[in-house]
C-alpha cells in the first residue's frame, strides 16, 4: 500500500509552488560515537531544507555503505537500518531536487569508486554548469567503470562523484583539488571514502557551511542549528572556496580558489531555520529588524498585526514593535497537513486553503489586519488568505512581504516558479495588490532587506530581486532542473546496467515496502570482491 509522503510545504494551496528550499547535509568524523544517529538527528534538524529524499553513508575503514530512500528523514530511517550503518564516520543527506527529477535515482548521497576506494557525496545547491561537466565525464570514462550515471542517476551531484573517481591512480583529496575548481554555480560538498571525512565550499560560499567540534570528532553542517542538536561546538564556516580533510591525523586545510564571497540574502528571509546564525547573523534577528524596517517603509493604520504562519512569524513580531499596532495570532495551522497520496475529493479541493488555515473568527472580525508573509510568487495563496480573511469578517487587509518582489529564477539552488508565472515579472505593486484583493500591499525595499542582515551588500547574492547573478549563466542556455535528463546518454558507454549478480543501485522497485540499501561489499584491503570492478553493490532489503 503506498503511503503519505508526508512533505512538509511552503505551499498553503494545492498544487501552488512557493520557493522551494535547498538541501541540507550533514558530516562527522568521530570514532566511538554512534555516527550514523548522529547524522539522523542532524538531517532532522535540517529537514526542513528538503524533504523529497534522505540518505546517510557510512564506514567502518573497509567497507563504505549508504542507506537512503524517498520521503522525510522520519521516514526513511528507523532503528534497524540506523543499527546497520556501523563506522566512525558518515555523510547525510535530505534532497529537493533542483537537476534532477524526484527519484530514487537521484536521492542522495550518491556512491561511485574504483578498486581504490568508494567515495559518497552529499551536495547542497546547484551547479550551472552541468552540461558542460558532462561533457568532461564522458571525456574521462574509464573502461567498465559502473557510476551513478549508468543506473540512472540525472543529479550534478552524480557528475561531481563520477570526476572525483575517475582516476584509480588519483588519491580522493588530490582528485578534490583538480575537479573542484571546474565546478561552477552554488555547491556546499560533504563527501567521504572509506577513511577520511571532506567538505567544500564554493568560492562565492552561496549556501552555508560550517564546522563543529565534539569531544571525540568533528561535524560539518548545512546550518549551525545542526550543530546544536548533535551537542557539537561551534568552530566556524567554511570558507569560500575551502576544502577540509577530517581524519585520524586532525582536521586540515587548503583552499581550491580564492573567495568571492557572495552568500544568498534569501537565506534569511526564509530558507534557513530562524536559529541558525550566518556569517555572524542570528537568522532570527534579522526577520524581526526586517518587519521594522517593512512598518517604517509601509505604515498603515490597523488593529492588528497577524503573520502567515510560520514564515511570516518574526517580521511579523518586527512590524507589530515598531508600529505599536499589537500582535496577533489570526490563523490557526494544522501541523500535520502536508502532501498525501490521498487526492482531496472536489469539495474538499474548493476549500482549497483551508486545509491548512483557518481563521479565528473572533479574533479577525471588524478588525483591519496587516498581514506579514516573507515573499510573493505567483500570488495565488495571498489571493485565497485575503479573501478568506474578508469572509471571516476583516474590515480591511493589508498585506506586507519581507523581501523586495521576486522577479528572477534562482539557478543556485532554490526552486521558484519560472520568470513567466513570477506574479511580479509582469506586474507592478499596485497591480499585485489589485490581483490578490489586498487593501494595500508594500515589500521591503532591497536597502531595508540587506541592512537587516548586518552582511555588506557586495557580500550578498540578490539575484532573484535584481536578475545580477554573481556566476555567469552559460551563453549557451542549457540550465534547469531537466538539462541532464535530455541530453545525459544513460547506458551508453558511461556505465552498464549491471555485471550480474543482482540489479543495479538505481533500478525502480515502485512496490517495495521498504528502503533499499545499497552495500559496496569491500574485502579488508578494501577492494571490491564482486567481478567486474568499479563500486560494486548488493541490492538488499531491510
Amino acid at each position: 500500500m503506498p503511503r503519505g509522503d508526508g512533505r512538509l510545504s511552503h505551499d498553503l494551496l494545492p498544487g501552488e509552488k512557493g520557493p522551494q528550499d535547498a538541501c541540507g547535509v550533514f558530516g562527522v568524523w568521530a570514532p566511538g560515537e554512534d555516527v550514523a544517529k548522529l547524522t539522523y538527528y542532524g538531517l532532522y534538524a535540517l529537514q526542513h531544507r528538503g524533504q523529497e529524499s534522505a540518505g546517510i553513508a557510512t564506514s567502518d575503514g573497509k567497507r563504505l555503505l549508504v542507506y537512503k530512500d524517498m520521503g522525510l528523514v522520519s521516514q526513511v530511517f528507523d532503528e534497524r537500518s540506523l543499527a546497520s550503518l556501523r563506522g566512525h564516520l558518515a555523510v547525510g543527506h535530505c534532497r529537493y531536487s533542483t537537476t534532477g527529477g524526484s527519484t530514487w535515482e537521484n536521492a542522495q548521497p550518491t556512491l561511485d569508486g574504483h578498486d581504490g576506494s568508494t567515495v559518497a557525496l552529499a551536495h547542497n545547491g546547484n551547479l550551472i554548469n552541468s552540461a558542460e561537466l558532462r561533457d568532461v565525464v564522458l571525456g574521462r570514462r574509464v573502461e567498465g567503470h559502473r557510476g551513478e550515471m549508468a543506473r540512472g542517476n540525472t543529479t550534478d551531484t552524480a557528475l561531481v562523484t563520477a570526476l572525483l573517481t575517475a582516476d584509480p591512480d588519483r588519491t580522493v583529496e588530490a582528485a578534490a583539488l583538480e575537479v573542484l575548481p571546474l565546478l561552477r554555480g552554488a555547491f556546499c560538498l560533504v563527501f567521504m571514502d572509506e577513511h577520511t571525512l571532506y567538505a567544500a565550499r564554493d568560492p562565492q560560499g552561496i549556501r552555508p557551511l560550517v564546522i563543529g567540534r565534539l569531544e571525540r570528532g568533528w561535524v560539518v553542517a548545512s546550518e549551525t542549528a545542526a550543530l546544536d542538536i548533535v551537542g557539537a561546538s561551534f568552530v566556524r564556516e567554511v570558507e569560500p572556496g575551502e576544502l577540509i580533510a577530517v581524519d585520524e591525523d586532525g582536521l586540515r586545510s587548503q583552499h581550491f580558489a580564492q573567495a568571492q564571497p557572495k552568500g544568498c540574502v534569501f537565506e534569511y528571509v526564509y530558507l534557513a531555520r530562524p536559529d541558525t546564525t550566518i556569517a555572524g547573523q542570528v537568522v532570527h534577528e534579522s526577520r524581526v529588524e526586517m518587519g521594522r524596517a517593512l512598518a517604517r517603509e509601509h505604515p498603515v493604520e490597523a488593529d492588528l498585526v497577524m503573520p502567515t504562519p510560520e514564515s511570516g512569524t518574526p517580521a511579523a513580531i518586527g512590524y507589530a514593535q515598531e508600529s505599536g499596532i499589537p500582535y496577533g495570532q489570526g490563523l490557526v495551522k494544522n501541523s500535520y497537513v502536508g502532501r498525501t497520496f490521498i487526492a482531496p475529493s472536489q469539495t474538499i479541493r474548493q476549500l482549497g486553503i483551508r486545509l491548512k488555515l483557518n481563521p479565528l473568527r473572533d479574533v479577525i472580525k471588524g478588525k483591519r489586519l496587516v498581514v506579514v508573509d516573507d515573499s510573493i510568487v505567483r500570488g495565488n495563496t495571498q489571493r485565497a488568505l485575503v479573501r478568506m480573511l474578508r469572509e471571516a469578517g476583516a474590515a480591511e487587509v493589508h498585506v506586507r512581504i519581507s523581501s523586495p518582489p521576486v522577479r528572477w529564477p534562482c539557478f543556485y539552488g532554490i526552486d521558484f516558479a519560472t520568470r513567466a508565472e513570477l506574479i511580479a515579472t509582469g506586474l507592478g505593486v499596485d497591480e499585485v495588490c489589485n490581483s490578490i484583493g489586498a487593501d494595500s500591499l508594500g515589500y521591503i525595499s532591497e536597502d531595508g532587506m540587506v541592512a537587516a542582515t548586518n552582511q555588506p551588500r557586495e557580500r550578498l547574492c540578490t539575484a532573484c530581486f535584481t536578475g545580477s547573478y554573481p556566476v555567469a549563466l552559460p551563453e549557451d542556455g542549457r540550465l534547469g532542473k531537466g538539462v541532464l535528463e535530455l541530453e545525459l546518454p544513460l547506458g551508453d558507454g558511461v556505465g552498464g546496467d549491471g555485471d550480474g549478480g543482482g540489479r543495479a543501485v538505481g533500478e525502480r522497485h515502485p512496490h517495495r515496502q521498504a528502503p533499499l540499501v545499497d552495500v559496496p561489499v569491500l574485502d579488508v584491503e578494501g577492494v571490491p570482491t564482486s567481478a567486474g570492478g568499479g563500486a560494486a553493490e548488493a541490492v538488499l532489503r531491510p
